[in-house]
């Protein structure tokens, strides 16, 4: 069990970073204003929230519900890297 969280725990750690380089490389060039600041605040608390409340529950001993917090963006976030894995692979012509 103790594998499949820290597995499960590192996929969305890595989902994690990649928001955050592009939330930081946006707001560098300017294109992170008034208009969309509360969306991205919102997805960087969400990722807060999955990646730090996982490790907040498995230290408080409930670690069945920390594998399911970290379930909830390992699947979609492991599905999307299949699929563009995928396009990579099998070249599909989209004409």
């Amino acid at each position: 069990m103790k594998f499949w969280f820290w597995f499960l725990w590192s996929i969305d750690a890595v989902i994690a970073v990649v928001a955050l380089y592009f939330f930081f490389s946006l707001a560098a060039g300017g294109r992170v204003g008034l208009f969309n600041i509360l969306p991205w605040l919102a997805i960087l608390a969400a990722l807060a929230a999955v990646v730090g409340g996982s490790i907040l529950l498995r230290s408080a001993g409930q670690h069945a519900v920390a594998i399911v917090l970290l379930l909830l963006l390992a699947i979609p976030g492991a599905m999307f890297a299949l699929f563009f894995l995928l396009l990579l692979i099998l070249h599909p012509n989209f004409h």
